[in-house]
This record gives C-alpha cells, structure tokens and sequence, in this order.
C-alpha cells in the first residue's frame, strides 16, 4: 500500500538542499565543473584558475590575446554560464 505524503526522491534531495541553504553553492560548483563542456576544450586549455567569490567568477588564462576576446565577449559568456546554472549564479566575470 502506498501512503499518500509520497514524494519522488529528487523533490525532497531538492527541499532538503533548499533548507539547508546549499543550492547557490551547489550552482557555484556545477559552473566550474562544467566549464570545459560550456566554453569549449581550447579555452579550457588555456585556463589556469577558476573560482568564483561573491557572485564574481574569476578566471586566470595563460594567454593575453585569448583574455582580450573574452573580455570583449564577456556578456555573451555571463548569459551562457547562468543559462547552464538555470540561475543568475554569476554577476560579473574577471577575466586575469
């Protein structure tokens, strides 16, 4: 017999995570990891530090031209990597 409170588990892993107050950083974890799959294995490449601090993610590159472009290209990044969190994770990119 089924008791009527029943709930899939990923609802409640999902309340738990909320009540804890743990999905921004979960969010935060989720964009680094995904970095390389979200900008591609040759800026991944490039990247030697990524961190994210106050909703300002920090990305340290080894190359000054590579850092130029992104910089230019730094609201279309911002879109993609909130897009990828379905949250606005991220306010503002420090390209280093």
């Amino acid at each position: 017999m089924r008791k009527s409170n029943t709930q899939p588990l990923k609802n409640v892993i999902r309340e738990y995570i909320d009540a804890l107050g743990h999905r921004r950083k979960l969010s935060e974890i989720n964009i680094l990891a995904s970095w390389e799959k979200i900008m591609g294995k040759p800026i991944s490449k490039h990247t030697k530090s990524l961190y994210i601090r106050k909703k300002v993610l920090y990305v340290k590159l080894d190359s000054s031209v590579l850092r130029n472009e992104l910089v230019m290209r730094r609201t279309e990044i911002l879109h993609l990597l909130n897009k990828h969190a379905q949250d606005n994770i991220i306010e503002k990119i420090v390209f280093q």
